[in-house]
């Protein structure tokens, strides 16, 4: 199947038909961290460059967004708050006037309607391309192991020490990026944090929190503390960097 790379610069009209099916793919609870709040919708304004769908006969198959930031020390020493971190330093650089010297990948989302044609190696290569076409020679992405919610309980460490029987990793999107030249570089534990009341999480979820304690919700990589009337979710996600030759 062919497919065509098209950016906010080019048709904005295609903003609202993208976020409907990233919102009928993620969880609803992820729609509620308070640095995509406060700054996600602002990169089809700030960045437009760096969101893009791809498209087949017009019909979106992909979207993919990124920013790109300032980044001077080792990729080792990315800080431990990946995927909101990289969020809100794009835009305190852009601010800043810093020039920017790598581009972080933000989010892929496949349609559902073309999960299963490949389309996710498609997106971390257009990801790519658009890494080298804007001049970086780095793309850093902050990812979430598919597969992690379905093992809420195990450690980050442990979960990637998985391989399959051909060596490679158990985890789909992790073997992707990695036959993609992908290197792994640290996780990133405390990627997003997403807060909220109790009964904003009984919303998000259609669950019920009637106790002090840990729970394991559907989509989350671990579970959620509740405390005080309060539900804190810190989500784990894996640095990793494509290299642009």
């Amino acid at each position: 199947m062919k497919y065509e790379l098209i950016t906010a610069l080019e048709r904005r009209d295609l903003i609202d038909k993208g976020d409907d099916i990233v919102v009928s793919v993620w969880p609803e609870f992820m729609m509620n961290d308070a640095i995509a709040n406060k700054y996600f919708f602002r990169l089809y304004d700030v960045f437009p460059r760096y969101q893009y769908w791809l498209l087949a006969d017009d019909t979106i198959v992909g979207i993919g967004n990124a920013i790109p930031l300032r980044w001077d020390q080792d990729l080792e020493k990315l800080p431990e708050t990946g995927w909101d971190w990289a969020l809100e330093k794009g835009f305190k650089d852009h601010t800043q006037k810093l020039q920017p010297n790598l581009l972080c990948g933000l989010s892929i989302t496949v349609n559902p309607l073309f999960q299963g044609r490949g389309v996710s190696t498609e997106m971390i290569r257009s990801m790519k391309k658009m890494t080298g076409d804007n001049g970086f020679k780095s793309l850093i992405i902050p990812a979430r192991p598919t597969l992690k919610k379905d093992h809420p309980l195990m450690n980050m460490k442990e979960y990637l020490s998985w391989k399959r029987d051909d060596g490679l990793a158990f985890d789909p999107w992790i073997r992707i990026h990695v036959r993609n030249e992908g290197k792994i570089v640290k996780i990133c534990s405390r990627a997003m944090k997403i807060s909220g009341s109790v009964a904003e999480w009984e919303a998000w979820t259609g669950m019920k929190f009637p106790k002090t304690g840990e729970y394991i919700i559907a989509g989350a990589l671990n579970p959620v503390k509740f405390e005080n009337d309060h539900g804190i979710y810190i989500e784990p996600n894996v640095w990793i960097e494509h290299s642009i030759i």
